[in-house]
């Protein structure tokens, strides 16, 4: 199929994804910041099932960090076919009084600055070629506006702009760029949720219960596909019609 790049996949939403493209038949990069065991971990689960993937320990808003990973994956794997834009930082709640804007930056630098980083560095030979996706992970927090969370559903919705903007600055070249947007899906940092919690979200869910990781996984999975090549700048909300209204 190619290489893929998925980024904060050492667990979680990120490790699902990932597993899930290398048993798609990708070669997998998984990226990470700090958890060696994870990144470990999710490399020998593709490789255990006969797939190809490699980790690579690199900081994504950081521009040196970016271009040096990016450089240690086209070395070690080939060069990079589609970018899947998943990393993230701590998402406190703050109410708006207690907000600064460092706050609204540290998550601009995932959802904005990240992407644009990695996606300058492999741009000139996308072009070249005329190929490449790019996937980036939103949030449906973008259509339901969680208070206390303003700093993390502005950036969000920043990521929305921008997906649909470097749509079409790069449709011309056959490059594709998507967003999906997941809603509640339960994972290891979910687990102070209470289960109040977390059925009074369930009721207003159309389909009656909440996502796996897996479910987000497919969808990328098909984005990064050849039968995906005709969709760009679009969003897909992946939440069991959560966000119908």
């Amino acid at each position: 199929m190619g290489v893929v790049l998925v980024t904060g996949a050492s667990r979680s939403l990120g490790a699902a994804m990932a597993k899930a493209l290398g048993a798609a038949g990708w070669s997998v990069a998984v990226n990470y910041a700090h958890d060696d065991a994870g990144a470990a971990a999710v490399v020998d689960a593709i490789q255990a099932a006969g797939g190809k993937a490699a980790a690579f320990k690199f900081d994504v808003t950081d521009k040196a960090s970016v271009r040096h990973g990016i450089h240690e994956i086209e070395g070690k794997l080939g060069p990079l076919d589609v970018i899947v834009n998943n990393a993230t930082g701590p998402q406190p709640f703050i109410a708006i009084e207690a907000q600064s804007w460092d706050d609204h930056l540290d998550q601009l630098r995932f959802f904005v600055k990240a992407p644009l980083l990695i996606l300058q560095e492999v741009l000139p030979a996308w072009k070249a070629r005329r190929s490449g996706k790019v996937i980036n992970i939103g949030s449906e927090v973008v259509d339901m506006g969680n208070p206390e969370f303003a700093h993390y559903v502005g950036a969000k919705a920043a990521m929305v702009g921008l997906t649909r903007s470097f749509a079409t600055e790069l449709g011309p070249f056959g490059i594709t760029v998507n967003l999906v947007a997941p809603g509640f899906i339960p994972v290891a940092r979910h687990a102070d949720v209470t289960e109040d919690e977390r059925e009074a979200y369930r009721r207003l869910v159309p389909l009656g219960y909440q996502g796996k990781p897996e479910d987000l996984a497919g969808t990328i999975v098909f984005l990064a596909s050849p039968a995906a090549d005709f969709i760009t700048g679009q969003t897909i909300a992946v939440n069991g019609g959560r966000t119908l209204a």
